[in-house]
């Protein structure tokens, strides 16, 4: 049996060991125990699992617009050069000589044929095959033999720009992993003009937390009034009554009509845009201030005359939370991904989007408009996002008191006719029910009870 087969039989557990874990007294129906957030043998576990078992999100197609065009990322653990080749095609390839196992590209992006490795210089085609050895009369083997080209992920796919991988034989299609959630893509993209934007440049950061933390908490309306206080005071410092941002939350959140929904395959959905005065100019009018806004949009106005409140709106932050299981969050303007260090590190990256305009039915707005829109994105994560990573790392503190066994999710749990199932199989429920996290962590038992079909694939 090989180490792969191996691997695939008993699920990445060291010692190539049966799982020590009963999963369904981990996971049960209103708690989770403290040892999924804590025991690096599970987080291990996970980057099979889940972060190799399932569809991963890896960029979008805006990052690598042209041939030979890369980025480096990870898979769960896995440093992977994402590329469109020479020929087009997207390849998600091995960061890893297949000589001695060096990463091969570390420059975080880039345009390039070829990689050298920079250790012994064996280089390597943007598709994957090996191209040179120095001196290959000191090996005796055949360099033509496909074990010498570089690993690459087996299935990659794009969803509407959004670029996933997988090292599953067995998933399903992701247009069929997707399901219900692509709705809510669809809607976030297509409100740019054509279905266009272009993703920009990031706020990066780290916590000192389990990588779920920051899942379980973004579809969460139960914190905001209180985890984002501050954020709040400053959205409304400068209005009376407090109407701007997410005031929404501060009186009866339940009572309002936004919801969250679970959509199946681990993906839930918090939409606030019931929230919005249904009219042109609605979005922006929860827009929170900045210095000089109002400068800035007295001369939008004046210079767009009737069409400044349509555009205005395009700036404007989309009151959503699409979060595609386990690492993608399409929060406002945001596009957040999620990567796990280790059990208790986290990287959380926000990237910027910008809208496009290659037909020009903005009349000449588009950069007016862009500049607005990365004002509008400061909200989070500068003022916002570093209230939650707070909590996650205090979490992970709490977690360590090992006599003290159980998480909580059970909001909304057993009270009639709060959590609604719908025809489609959707899970609907008040904004600040925990419905979202039972659901999800029950697809995450799932994939952890079953050892993935794992293959990586080299070009013949």
């Amino acid at each position: 049996m090989s180490m792969l087969e191996q691997l695939n039989r008993y699920g990445g557990w060291p010692s190539n060991t049966p799982c020590p874990y009963d999963w369904d007294e981990l996971i049960q129906e209103d708690r989770v125990h403290r040892l999924i957030y804590t025991d690096p043998q599970i987080f291990t576990a996970e980057m099979t699992h889940i972060f190799a078992g399932t569809w991963v999100y890896l960029a979008h197609e805006s990052q690598i617009p042209n041939n030979n065009d890369y980025m480096t990322l990870r898979l769960g653990m896995r440093p992977i050069i994402l590329t469109r080749d020479s020929d087009g095609e997207l390849r998600a390839l091995y960061n890893r000589c297949t000589h001695r196992g060096t990463t091969l590209c570390r420059f975080e992006k880039g345009s390039a044929k070829s990689f050298q490795c920079p250790y012994h210089g064996w280089t390597f085609r943007n598709n994957g095959k090996l191209s040179g050895v120095p001196w290959p009369d000191g090996y005796a083997g055949d360099f033509s033999d496909p074990k010498f080209n570089l690993a690459q992920v087996s299935r990659v796919a794009s969803y509407r720009g959004f670029i996933f991988g997988t090292l599953n034989a067995d998933a399903p299609s992701l247009v069929d992993w997707l399901g219900p959630i692509a709705t809510p893509i669809d809607e976030w993209i297509d409100r740019h003009p054509g279905g266009k934007f272009r993703v920009c440049e990031a706020n990066r950061l780290m916590y000192k937390g389990n990588w779920k933390l920051a899942y379980d908490n973004s579809a969460d309306g139960y914190h905001v009034v209180f985890s984002h206080r501050s954020l709040l005071e400053t959205e409304n410092r400068l209005m009376a009554p407090n109407e701007k941002g997410m005031s929404y939350y501060k009186t009866k959140p339940d009572e309002q009509p936004m919801y969250v929904a679970y959509m199946g395959n681990g993906h839930h959905f918090k939409d606030k845009r019931p929230n919005l005065p249904k009219r042109v100019g609605g979005l922006w009018a929860l827009e929170s201030a900045h210095p000089g806004k109002e400068h800035y949009e007295e001369k939008f106005r004046a210079k767009y005359g009737a069409r400044a409140d349509e555009f205005l709106d395009l700036a404007g932050s989309e009151p959503v939370n699409i979060n595609v299981f386990p690492n993608l969050s399409l929060l406002g303007n945001h596009i957040q991904v999620i990567e796990p260090l280790s059990v208790n590190e986290t990287n959380t990256t926000w990237y910027g989007t910008a809208v496009v305009d290659d037909d020009n039915v903005l009349d000449g707005a588009v950069d007016d408009i862009n500049a607005l829109r990365m004002r509008t994105q400061e909200g989070f994560p500068n003022f916002g996002e570093v209230d939650d990573l707070s909590n996650f790392e205090e979490i992970q503190h709490g977690l360590e008191a090992i006599e003290d066994e159980w998480v909580y999710m059970h909001r909304g749990l057993g009270i009639p006719g709060r959590v609604k199932t719908h025809d489609n199989g959707v899970i609907t429920a008040p904004a600040t029910d925990e419905v979202f996290m039972r659901e999800y962590i029950k697809e995450w038992k799932r994939l952890m009870k079953h050892p993935p079909n794992l293959h990586v694939r080299r070009e013949p």
